[in-house]
């Protein structure tokens, strides 16, 4: 018997509906579907077993039922355990999705069919660890990041200035609205949106991209993943945190955000085989020229 834990969006009804069909379809089979407390709230999946952290990080696979905000939320959940995600799109651009809603059962005969049978692979993403200490030097948080950790500003209508150092040195101060450091996957999320490079999601890499810089110097940065990323805030205006669009810290003058590579990575099943320049034409409607 597997344990599949799912993990669905709490505002999209075909949500629920894609959970209950995968609880039956793995009850039918001798499986056991798993669910969150909150999720099972959100969608009435009381008569399902809810997962503490030591269930999730023992589960077999997350299934996840929403947008790529979904599948952010299940890698937070499993907090670097190597459990395989597979991502049903009930979102709206779902770049990090596999499947489609009506290929859901399709999706879970050929995860139990095994991988020896050609049904399957794994696509394994960098993780970021971001760190958080405060002026005096006290730590004072870490989390896990596919996606990408943001430093911004608080107030509207104002820069915040961040310091930022490499490798221990200083490279330069930023007055803008924000700092995006971010993973290759995070390279087509919020980063994209600030008009930074597209990276394969095959790299190891550090990604820095500002937002809305108030200075000449207006480019993003791609870094080895061994050179130590800092960002300490310098000016007397707040900062906010966010690790994968989750609001995580509120920053003062002084304190310090560090972001290193995970030694973990998340797992995505993937079934077509696509490319990753595939998937970026299909989700962002390239055509051929």
């Amino acid at each position: 018997m597997s344990s599949v834990l799912l993990v669905a969006h709490h505002e999209r009804v075909e949500a629920g509906v894609l959970a209950r069909t995968a609880a039956a379809w793995l009850a039918e089979r001798g499986h056991e579907a798993l669910v969150t407390e909150v999720d099972g709230a959100a969608h009435n999946l009381g008569d399902l077993r809810t997962a503490d952290a030591a269930a999730i990080a023992a589960t077999d696979l997350v299934v996840s039922l929403g947008g790529d905000g979904t599948m952010l939320r299940a890698v937070q959940l499993l907090q670097g355990a190597p459990v395989p995600v597979i991502g049903v799109n009930v979102g709206l651009l779902g770049y990090l999705t596999e499947v489609e809603p009506d290929g859901l059962s399709g999706a879970l005969d050929r995860w139990f069919a095994g991988p020896e049978a050609g049904q399957w692979e794994i696509d394994e993403r960098m993780l970021v660890e971001v760190a958080l200490t405060r002026a005096g030097g006290a730590a004072d948080g870490r989390w896990t990041a596919l996606n990408e950790g943001v430093v911004e500003k608080l107030e509207s209508g104002h820069t915040v200035r961040l310091q930022v150092s490499i490798d221990g040195a200083p490279f330069t101060s930023y007055a803008a609205d924000g700092l995006i450091l971010s993973t290759p996957t995070g390279s087509t999320a919020y980063s994209l949106s600030a008009r930074g490079p597209v990276l394969s999601p095959r790299l190891r890499a550090l990604l820095l991209t500002p937002v809305s810089p108030h200075m000449l110097f207006d480019r993003s940065l791609v870094l080895d993943p061994t050179e130590a990323l800092e960002v300490e805030v310098i000016g007397h205006r707040a900062a906010a945190l966010s690790i994968d669009g989750q609001p995580a810290a509120i920053l003062g003058e002084g304190d310090k955000v560090t972001v290193s590579p995970s030694a973990k990575v998340a797992r995505f099943v993937r079934f077509g085989g696509r490319r990753f320049h595939q998937i970026l034409k299909a989700k962002f409607g390239l055509t051929d020229r």
